[in-house]
């Protein structure tokens, strides 16, 4: 499918990659990754046509559609839906533009024969098919791109490249400010495409459960790496382990004969072998060679708080937010306590950003108050670096200075060597810095301030994966310090949260526990409230009889269950919902103070039948809740 030969690229001395030969096929799906700015999207860029490279060739087989999916993707924001992606035909489209245009009668004969050809006239509806067969429905696709989440433009990009039917999809970070709902409808797309698909991303979960196949751009090389992320990151240690191991027993070998050489060299009864084994190590230096030094650098995060907060954090309590005449947050109350880790989740547009606004004093609520508690001080990542990074003409040390004046410049530089600024690095101007050096530089100057309270709002968004690890190992040891964050990076917000708070479009969700609790509670298909993903799961079950061939009775039969199963649903929700509320209640009745001194033997003992019986209960209410909706989404479907 793509055949890549002697590729280089070099930009003047820096050289990126180069001697790389790779044959990539139809059906396999690539990850590529690599340290920030060590020449992913050049190498996609040149993949599909728009970079030239300074030595060697790509081959396409001919006749192959690509599609590609830039990371400046949404460039047209005022374009209507549909007309974005109608633009994945340009042939047809830029013909049927001058069709309205032309006035010479022979040109528009031309014009006329290339759209018949290429089915040009049914574009729209095609399109119109497609968008719909995303979720997006017809009544939105005359309205502006800037309408829809970013989840949503991406499946009308994606639209858009599928008009073409690529045989090739190149995808550049294609994961960025996607919630966690549209990542899995992504996953989900990707997994099922049948042609051969590369694509750059920082999301570990996601390269996990995507790829095939791992393109490593490192060592000044793109190496191919058979498996998921995980089984990439264990061979290719694995991998050097193994040369390094190589190379020094070769060096041992060398030393070995050399001191043996000097030793008996001179000695006439030797000569000969002493001869031999300088050949020998003259062979052995000959397959000496330096192993490259690896392009991935991970900074050292490290958060260290001046002084403990008081046990109470932050209070949110009745807090509304209304845009115009869209809420994004009704009546929202939480309270946070020291030392937890919470995670905000859910989907784009559900007010998770503003919520962490308000919180920092960013922006006014619209009703409600926020209390800090004692002794707080909080450190605040804006998704949007511009918020902190307000002086384009700034330095990276005047940036770290502002926040501890009356530091010595070893300590700031010092500061700053640990996220990857050094020498004249911390003299650029930052509003030439790129996103992962610019986050970088934001952690960096709320390290220096010390603060007690982390408020993280999409802290992954821009790092490479080295980075988020870093980042991940030292929040993780920020041990009397609390962490409110906001991220869609399930790898991270499962090695981080000891808390979830989930946003839903009636409200918020509070489940004390890890994500894999979380998980294991309300199952990985909660991510799935799509009707993409409910068609898919409809279409996969097996066909019964259609409408107009059952009897009159069995339709009969099938619109009273229908009318029943809603309130049966709504039942078992309901006994759920007594069936925790009581589980709480006992649990909260244990933890009062002098609780198994003055309470009776045969009152503890009730108790805890009662909560032992209440597991298996809750359980089997949740089976017959799965039941009916399962139910549901099948007579929906007949």
């Amino acid at each position: 499918m793509i055949g890549v030969n002697q590729l280089a690229k070099a930009y003047g001395a820096r050289t990126l990659f180069e001697d790389v030969t790779l044959k990539l096929v139809t059906g396999s799906r690539y990850g590529l990754v690599g340290a920030n700015g060590s020449g992913k999207t050049t190498f996609l860029e040149i993949v599909a046509g728009d970079e030239e490279a300074s030595e060697g060739s790509v081959a396409i087989d001919k006749g192959a559609r690509v599609g590609v999916l830039r990371q400046d993707r949404f460039m047209n924001d005022e374009e209507p839906i549909l007309d974005v992606a109608m633009a994945g035909d340009e042939l047809v489209t830029k013909a049927l533009a001058d069709l309205k245009r032309e006035g010479d009668p022979e040109r528009l004969v031309e014009l006329e024969d290339l759209v018949r050809a290429h089915d040009g006239y049914t574009l729209e509806a095609r399109a119109s098919a497609i968008l719909e067969g995303l979720g997006i429905p017809t009544a939105q696709h005359r309205l502006p791109l800037r309408t829809l989440s970013g989840g949503f433009k991406l499946r009308v990009l994606l639209a858009q490249v599928l008009l073409g039917g690529p045989d090739v999809l190149l995808l550049d970070e294609p994961t960025n400010h996607l919630d966690i709902l549209s990542i899995r409808w992504l996953e989900k797309f990707l997994t099922a495409y049948k042609g051969c698909a590369v694509v750059i991303s920082h999301d570990q979960r996601f390269l996990d459960n995507v790829a095939t196949d791992i393109l490593d751009v490192d060592y000044g090389t793109i190496t191919l790496y058979p498996g998921n992320y995980s089984a990439f990151s264990r061979d290719k240690v694995a991998i050097r382990e193994r040369k390094e191991a190589d190379l020094e027993r070769k060096k041992e070998t060398i030393a070995e004969k050399r001191a043996w050489v000097e030793r008996f060299g001179a000695k006439a009864t030797k000569a000969t072998q002493a001869q031999s084994r300088v050949k020998q190590i003259e062979k052995l230096e000959e397959s000496l060679e330096d192993l490259a030094s690896s392009s991935r650098r991970a900074p050292k995060f490290h958060f260290e708080s001046e002084r403990k907060s008081g046990r109470d954090v932050l209070e949110i309590a009745h807090v509304s937010k209304a845009y115009g005449e869209k809420k994004v947050l009704v009546d929202v109350s939480v309270v946070v306590r020291r030392g937890e880790r919470v995670a905000i989740i859910g989907p784009n547009g559900l007010g998770k950003s503003t919520l962490l606004k308000i919180a920092t004093g960013k922006l006014d609520a619209d009703a409600g108050a926020v209390k800090w508690g004692h002794e707080t001080r909080v450190g605040y990542f804006a998704q949007d670096h511009h918020e902190a990074l307000t002086n384009p003409d700034q330095t990276p040390i005047d940036f770290v200075w502002d926040a501890v004046p009356k530091a010595e410049t070893a300590f700031v530089r010092g500061a700053l060597g640990r996220v990857m600024f050094s020498g004249d690095d911390v003299k650029k101007k930052v509003g030439a810095l790129s996103g992962g050096e610019a986050a970088r530089l934001v952690f960096c100057r709320i390290m220096v301030e010390r603060p007690n309270v982390l408020v993280l709002d999409e802290p992954t968004n821009h790092l490479d994966l080295e980075a988020i690890e870093g980042l991940s190992e030292a929040l993780k040891q920020f041990e009397d310090g609390t962490i409110v964050f906001v991220s869609h990076d399930r790898a991270f917000v499962s090695a981080l949260a000891t808390r979830i708070l989930e946003v839903t479009p009636s409200g918020f969700r509070d489940f004390p526990g890890t994500y894999e609790e979380y998980l294991a509670r309300c199952g990985d298909d909660h991510l799935d409230a799509d009707a993409v993903v409910l068609r898919a799961k409809r279409d996969a079950a097996p066909k019964e009889e259609s409408a107009n061939q059952k009897s009159w009775e069995e339709q009969k039969k099938i619109a009273n269950r229908k009318k029943q199963l809603p309130a049966k649903r709504d039942a078992a929700l309901a006994a759920i919902e007594a069936a925790e509320a009581r589980k709480a209640a006992i649990h909260a009745r244990w933890c009062e103070p002098g609780y198994y001194e003055q309470t009776p033997a045969a009152e503890i003992a009730t108790l805890e039948e009662e909560e032992r019986a209440l597991g298996p209960k809750i359980e089997q209410l949740y089976a017959e809740w799965e039941a009916i909706e399962a139910e549901i989404a099948s007579l929906e479907s007949t």
